[in-house]
């Protein structure tokens, strides 16, 4: 199957030929689907909380002090924002009477809202540069000049540059990028006692300059006005996390040079990097989900809340399994473990006859920890939160991808259409066991979590094979709490006339 060239090329990219050899199995076997049991709604599965609740748990985060990292997986060029502008800009004429010639809706409120968007006086001096007047060109209708040195190299290249860099945010005469909010953000919740606030960019190898730069100019700025000191760190992701690719009839692909492809595994491959770091208690954000200052409060209180819970819910598994260490373990104690495990962890299984119900008790609890926010679902792409039957029947809360559930299957389909809430990716994480060791992140995932896509290159099309995803497979095998958090703290850039939403103005 492979030739000697094609080893060393496997060997080069940090893979095994076995490990190569089971990803051309999934090809060939695919999948399984989730087995949805129910979504999982508030009191059965998402905790809501009352006020009081929220500064409880605020000030218990606050009192203890952790050390804190935030993680944000910023890797990818942000070309999927203009996706919309890339097609009218393909087929444009050079000049149109009236934005109501053109027929795209989302390319008109672009055009019609400019200079709302914070980084329209970057790109008026970037045509003022090259000899345009940029009202003029709004008055003659010459949209394409404007996209051409929005998108491309020849002016602001925002078409080929990764979210973190671009301009969010104007507040008063301050203009911002995505990776400043998050400095600011951080600032607020994950300082250490020393004053000392870390946070963690995945990023992609093209970009690094971009954000070395970025850190560069804006570092000293932040600290002085923050009264913090930030230890920013920046990872890319493995290629030994790449998957092969194959035509669509299962044969391995390759490029015109002969060569294998290896396409990125999606974010399931940060995992990795999370197993790289080391804190007491990990925050996992979006690079696209800030606001402006004025909004920050509410998505600050609840961070706090949330890391609060997994504070209160560590200490208690910490507890138990210092109990079922010991050689005595009274029956009540049992009882109150199992309760816990049912109704706080919401791990749902049944004890045998003949179990080694100590040995079963302590795995289940000795796990990594998240606590997972959850927003109203109000037609929001993305997954969501659902009670899951396993093949070894214990039930348990895990984020699903629609992706991951049979579209054939009626009954499957009404839970899904069922559910209330979805995933907006607001996790804090422990990554430590009770005896302050690392775990081995990469031990608790479900490998039979990845899923197949269909992509093309050089108009070629191929099958690629994504690996269980950062917050779904790959933390499958975690303990889990699932928290609702309000929509204001969810206002994710996904396109670029994100950009022109109140949120965000």
């Amino acid at each position: 199957m492979f030739t000697e060239k094609d080893k060393k090329q496997i060997e080069k990219q940090g893979l095994s030929i076995k490990e190569v050899k089971k990803q051309l199995e999934r090809f060939n076997q695919g999948f399984p689907y989730l087995h949805l049991i129910k979504p999982a709604t508030i009191s059965d599965g998402i905790v809501q909380l009352d006020e009081a609740e929220i500064k409880a748990y605020a000030k218990l985060y606050d009192d203890s002090k952790p050390d804190a990292l935030k993680f944000v997986p910023a890797s990818g060029a942000a070309s999927r924002m203009f996706k919309f502008l890339f097609e009218f800009y393909s087929q444009a004429k050079n000049q149109y009477e009236s934005l109501d010639k053109i027929e795209n809706d989302e390319v008109k409120k672009f055009f019609r809202e400019i200079k709302k968007f914070a980084f329209y006086d970057e790109l008026k001096a970037t045509l003022q540069s090259a000899g345009y007047d940029m009202n003029k060109l709004l008055k003659n209708g010459e949209y394409k000049i404007i996209l051409h040195y929005f998108l491309t190299e020849e002016g602001l290249n925002y078409g080929a540059k990764p979210k973190a860099v671009l301009l969010f945010h104007q507040e008063e005469q301050k203009i911002k990028t995505a990776f400043e909010e998050h400095l600011i953000e951080g600032a607020a919740y994950a300082k250490n006692n020393n004053g000392k606030v870390k946070i963690h960019f995945t990023i992609s190898p093209e970009h690094a300059k971009m954000f070395d730069e970025l850190l560069e100019r804006v570092k000293n700025e932040y600290e002085q006005k923050l009264n913090v000191q930030f230890e920013i760190t920046f990872s890319q992701q493995k290629p030994s996390t790449d998957t092969i690719a194959v035509d669509l009839d299962n044969n391995l692909f390759r490029n015109d040079d002969e060569t294998l492809l290896f396409r990125p595994g999606g974010h399931g491959a940060l995992i990795e990097n999370l197993n790289d770091l080391a804190s007491d208690i990990i925050f996992i954000k979006n690079i696209d989900n800030v606001v402006p200052d004025r909004l920050k409060e509410e998505t600050i209180r609840y961070k706090k809340a949330l890391a609060g819970i997994l504070l209160s819910i560590r200490e208690k598994i910490f507890r138990y399994l210092e109990k079922l260490e010991s050689d005595v373990v009274l029956q009540n104690t049992m009882d109150e473990i199992i309760e816990f495990i049912q109704l706080d962890l919401c791990y749902r299984f049944k004890l045998r006859k003949g179990d080694d119900k100590k040995n079963i008790l302590f795995n289940i609890l000795n796990r990594p920890i998240r606590v997972c926010g959850m927003v109203k679902n109000e037609g929001e792409p993305g997954g969501g939160p659902f009670w899951i039957k396993h093949p070894d029947n214990h039930a348990d809360l895990q984020i699903v991808e629609t992706s991951q559930i049979n579209q054939n299957d009626s009954g499957q389909i009404d839970i899904l259409k069922q559910s209330t809430h979805f995933n907006p990716v607001d996790l804090v994480c422990c990554i430590n066991d009770y005896n302050g060791e690392k775990f081995n992140l990469l031990q608790y995932r479900d490998p039979e979590t990845g899923f197949i896509s269909k992509k093309s290159k050089d108009g070629r099309e191929l099958k690629a094979q994504e690996l269980p995803g950062l917050w779904n497979g790959a933390m499958a095998n975690w303990n889990t709490v699932f928290v609702e958090v309000p929509g204001i703290t969810f206002n994710p850039v996904k396109t670029v006339n994100d950009l022109l939403r109140p949120e965000h103005q």
